[in-house]
């Protein structure tokens, strides 16, 4: 029995568990409920398993289920979010549980064990399921069963379970969300139960539940669900859980407003003043949206660049909140090639925050200094560049805003991704908030067609991108002929022309354009799925490109292919008549 500080997802709940007629029991069941900022960014977990009785270790399967799940899960980062981290955690669950059922004369007499969960995070209820154990929800006098069951059935007395844990290197889980609503109770239970008490008699049952203050009387319903079974004739182990949404978190925009404005904006800042113990050297950048200054720690001897929010945006909230989530993006993101952000034990007056300092140039600049660049050092650049970006996605972030001058290239050749206020995060974007979204982020000019028309971002958003970036280091300048930026409509992407890097640059070879290429389509289907596939074309060349390299010297020289084609045609008639 639990229940949480209501300002929180908070619930009541009971679960029980017994063997039944069965000398033992191997069910397994577990709920946890954390505090704090582990239950705001990963939320309440629910889990139940049933270990597959013809499986000599299913007892220990389904244990493992629950209790490696339960850990693990927690584990993942805060980033991520719910499906990721799931999926990643039941992938590898599943493949210990099968390579240790291959010890046995049979996989299926091994390790083996349904899995059903449901994860209460912010104000979504995530569910996953494979195998007959199940997860309903009352909502009202509504009784939905949120799950189905992963069963064949030889005839009406015989079936065997298509799906489980164990079962088979490769997992296939139901995944599904649905809303919580206050009130929503959720019922988890193994088949010793719901095959053997009808659907009316459940919600008979958990209907008692709807409204009643007694956290007794959830107990009182597991144990008396567990009796109706049993009276039932179940001769199989019997198991639920009960859990009633008391409240989730509603934040509002005051409340949200007292926690950013904790700390105030720094004043204007000067050379030569010190703010925290770090004395002002220079200005680095500044806009309109930010300032970034070379600071000094006169404590520690150490130079740093400290970014400081433009007071343009004091009474901005979207724009405070995606200011702060700056230094937690860079503090979760270790690559060499994504600039560090530095942790301090120093209290701060102030709001700003501190990223190492790199000595070197944009990329934006190198552009400009290398207009007709060698192909291989241009690739030795993007090596670097897709290893930062690639570092942003293994933790399910996207950049949004990656362009030339977002690239840092340090007097040792080395490449540092910078500026994370553009970033998505698929984990705290699962977090409901009151606060409206900025809109489009990024810059026009390197932005993929599906974020300045739909405002929606994925992994292939980046990826155009750094197309845009690798035509623009190929060729000194923007594709389309420099048009991207003007675009708004669907209409006008179409009339944009792609010019092909060899046009411009004679030295690119055709297979590195044809990658180019495929990285700049509109249609983000049609580009790859990941940036290490890019690298890869870019590196390699493609046999299909070769194919457009004849295409394009029939158009560029049609006299000289028809000639090279008419003597080949020649040559083979003159072999053909010496036969």
């Amino acid at each position: 029995m639990s229940k949480q500080p209501l300002e929180h997802l908070s619930f009541t709940v009971a679960q029980h568990s017994v063997a039944g007629l069965k000398p033992q029991n191997e069910d397994a069941i577990g709920i946890r409920i954390p505090q704090g900022l582990t239950l705001a960014n990963k939320g309440a977990v629910a889990v139940i398993a049933d270990g597959v009785s013809a499986a000599e270790a299913g007892k220990e399967a389904s244990e493992t289920c629950v209790h490696n799940f339960l850990s693990d899960y927690y584990s993942t980062p805060d980033s991520w979010g719910v499906k990721k981290s799931t999926t990643q955690v039941l992938t590898a669950l599943n493949r210990w549980l099968f390579g240790q059922g291959r010890s046995f004369s049979d996989v299926q007499k091994g390790y083996v064990s349904t899995f059903s969960s449901v994860i209460f995070k912010s104000q979504t209820a995530h569910i996953f399921h494979v195998g007959d154990s199940r997860i309903y929800r009352l909502r009202g006098n509504d009784l939905e069963q949120l799950t189905r069951d992963h069963t064949t059935f030889i005839s009406e007395e015989q079936s065997y379970l298509a799906r489980a844990m164990g079962l088979d290197v490769k997992l296939d889980v139901d995944y599904r969300n649905v809303d919580l609503e206050i009130g929503d109770i959720f019922f988890l239970s193994t088949d010793g139960i719901h095959d053997f008490v009808k659907d009316r008699d459940l919600r008979f049952v958990l209907g008692a539940l709807v409204g009643e203050p007694a956290e007794q009387a959830f107990e009182a319903c597991c144990t008396n669900l567990v009796e109706i079974a049993l009276e039932n004739n179940s001769r199989d182990n019997l198991s639920c859980q009960i859990l009633r949404v008391e409240s989730f978190p509603k934040q509002s925009i005051d409340d949200i407003s007292r926690k950013l404005s904790s700390l105030p904006f720094p004043p204007t800042l000067e050379v030569g003043m010190i703010l925290d113990g770090y004395r002002i050297e220079r200005e680095l950048h500044a806009s309109n949206r930010s300032q970034v200054y070379l600071v000094f720690d006169v404590d520690n001897n150490q130079r740093y660049c400290m970014k400081t929010p433009s007071v343009n945006f004091d009474d901005d909230l979207a724009y405070i909140d995606r200011f702060v989530m700056e230094s937690w993006i860079g503090n979760r993101i270790n690559n060499p090639h994504v600039a560090k952000v530095v942790g301090s034990d120093k209290s701060k007056s102030c709001l700003y925050y501190l990223t190492e300092y790199i000595d070197g140039i944009t990329l934006e600049r190198w552009i400009k200094e290398n207009p007709k660049p060698a192909v291989q050092d241009v690739i030795l650049l993007v090596q670097q560049i897709v290893k930062g970006i690639r570092a942003f996605h293994n933790r399910e972030t996207l950049h949004q805003d990656i362009k030339p001058g977002n690239i840092l290239i340090d007097r040792n050749g080395q490449v540092k991704i910078i500026d994370f206020g553009s970033c998505y995060i698929q984990g705290i974007a699962e977090i409901a908030t009151p606060l409206e979204s900025q809109g489009i982020l990024g810059t026009a000019a390197y932005s993929a067609p599906e974020v300045v028309l739909k405002a929606k971002s994925t992994v292939q958003s980046d990826i155009f991108s750094l197309a845009v970036i690798v035509y623009e280091m190929l060729t000194g300048v923007p594709p389309f002929g420099g048009k991207l930026e003007a675009c708004r409509t669907s209409k006008a992407y179409l009339k944009t022309k792609y010019i092909p890097c060899y046009d411009i640059n004679p030295l690119i070879p055709i297979w590195i354009d044809g990658a180019v290429k495929k990285g700049l389509r509109f249609n983000p289907e049609l580009r790859y799925e990941d940036v290490s596939e890019f690298l890869h074309e870019l590196q390699k060349p493609n046999p299909k490109y070769k194919e457009a390299q004849r295409a394009a010297l029939l158009e560029a020289n049609p006299l000289l292919f028809w000639q090279a084609l008419s003597g080949l045609l020649f040559l083979a008639l003159c072999l053909s008549l010496l036969r």
